[in-house]
């Protein structure tokens, strides 16, 4: 028979053990924090009818989808998880409560070509808040402090959290004249981070913007400062239009909340280059990034939307949102070496190793130690002592629990901390209560190092 190479395709993760472990605690994390703020948790199926996913779509969406045919049925793989969210409220209108607020982890699939830290397969970490007709701006000025409470919590506290508002721009490129050019604009000044200055200015006027409004474009993308300097800066736009004076009132809102929501001065700062370059935002924009690892760009990104699902539906569902790219998130970390090697990675907590043949006592001893919460294995292979001693070493378990005749007769166990190599006879629930007492205190870690 000959031999399949085994082999994952390009642009697919698969993590070992121990990083997997590392995966799931940072979603455990994402989703206590989300809950903190009254999420809802949700998950939509991974496939799709392909008619549902690109009704927004086209263009670069179109290219990127994994698209097939299964019978009649023409099917896509999710390429994000928002335009399955837009289905869903659609479907479920009758039956949510509004404003509706759910997070949902999963995977989505983008056929693009495989690079350092971009994957094909990847996970999304996802906020969103709907509305039904109105939705509030205070919920936009809630999200730096969600996104603030979710790095903090991972152990990350040199980030920065970049905020701006659509309706400034728009009503500044339409007081000069070019609001028929501002969707342009916008894809254009939202890739000055990875262009530079220069760049962006050529690609400006290749678009046919005169030299006088790209200097003038400039200059405002380029207004420095701190937030409050820059609101200040701002005003002397006022007045001249509506549209710019709604995006400046409400960026007043969110940046006037900050400290009200918890989110310190250094982590946060309005920052006019960001645009997203998706026409999908109308509002609130956000972009988080690492102020020590800025090419690694956005981590964290989203913004406010008018309607949600006018393609699903004639209701008007504006929202706000926000998405991290969790599985970029994690290769940065990694590769990095910011991920903590103190928390606990284990598919275990202890190991019980039969020094006996009779293992009664030992299956005994590993239902009590489980009663207790304690994720606990048995040890059961006919091997030698060095081999179940080097079993426990590359999976990495905090304890290990021997029972011999000796340790039988003496109703006790003995307990090994492979982290201090320290042994202890005890009886078995004293033995338990300890091992459960340290599991808890090494639990509390945080998954990054800072």
């Amino acid at each position: 028979m000959e031999r399949i190479k085994p082999r994952t395709l390009s642009g697919f993760m698969e993590l070992l053990p121990d990083k997997q472990a590392q995966m799931e605690r940072i979603m455990e994390i994402l989703r206590r924090t989300y809950s903190l703020y009254g999420f809802a948790p949700l998950d939509t199926p991974i496939i799709e009818a392909s008619e549902v996913l690109l009704a927004k779509g086209g263009g670069e969406t179109e290219k990127q989808i994994y698209r097939f045919e299964k019978g009649d049925s023409d099917l896509s793989l999710r390429f994000d998880l928002t335009v399955p969210l837009a289905k869903y409220v659609a479907i479920n209108y009758a039956q949510l409560a509004f404003p509706f607020r759910r997070y949902q982890i999963g995977k989505v699939y983008r056929g693009e070509r495989a690079q350092r830290g971009r994957f094909r397969e990847f996970y999304q970490a996802d906020i969103d808040v709907i509305g039904d007709g109105e939705l509030d701006i205070m919920n936009e000025a809630e999200i730096p402090a969600i996104i603030y409470r979710t790095f903090t919590t991972l152990g990350l506290t040199k980030f920065k959290i970049r905020v701006n508002n659509r309706k400034v721009l728009n009503g500044f490129f339409a007081m000069h004249g070019l609001f028929e050019k501002a969707a342009g604009i916008m894809r254009t000044i939202d890739k000055l981070d990875k262009i530079g200055e220069d760049k962006c200015r050529v690609l400006l006027l290749e678009d046919g913007i005169p030299e006088l409004k790209t200097d003038e474009i400039m200059g405002f993308i380029g207004i420095s400062g701190t937030s409050a300097e820059k609101l200040k800066a701002l005003e002397k736009y006022e007045g001249k239009n509506e549209t710019f004076d709604t995006g400046l009132s409400e960026l007043r809102v969110v940046t006037g909340c900050l400290s009200e929501f918890g989110v310190p001065e250094e982590n946060f700062e309005i920052d006019l280059t960001i645009a997203r370059g998706l026409d999908y935002y109308t509002g609130t924009v956000y972009e988080t990034t690492l102020t020590e690892h800025p090419e690694i760009g956005s981590v964290c990104s989203g913004g406010r939307y008018d309607n949600l699902a006018e393609y699903y539906t004639d209701k008007k569902l504006p929202g706000v949102g926000i998405s991290i790219g969790l599985t970029r998130l994690f290769y940065v970390l990694e590769e990095q070496g910011m991920l903590s090697d103190e928390i606990i990675t284990a598919p275990a907590d202890a190991l019980i190793i039969p020094m006996t043949e009779e293992i009664s006592k030992a299956v005994e001893t590993a239902t009590l130690l489980r009663d207790f919460g304690i994720r606990t294995m048995l040890y059961s292979e006919n091997k030698k002592f060095k081999a179940k001693m080097t079993y426990a070493d590359r999976i990495g378990v905090p304890f290990v629990v021997f029972l011999g005749d000796d340790e039988i007769s003496k109703g006790v166990v003995k307990v090994k901390d492979m982290k201090t190599g320290e042994q202890i006879e005890e009886k078995p629930d004293e033995a338990a209560m300890r091992i459960k007492s340290e599991i808890d205190k090494r639990s509390t870690g945080r998954v990054i190092k800072d």
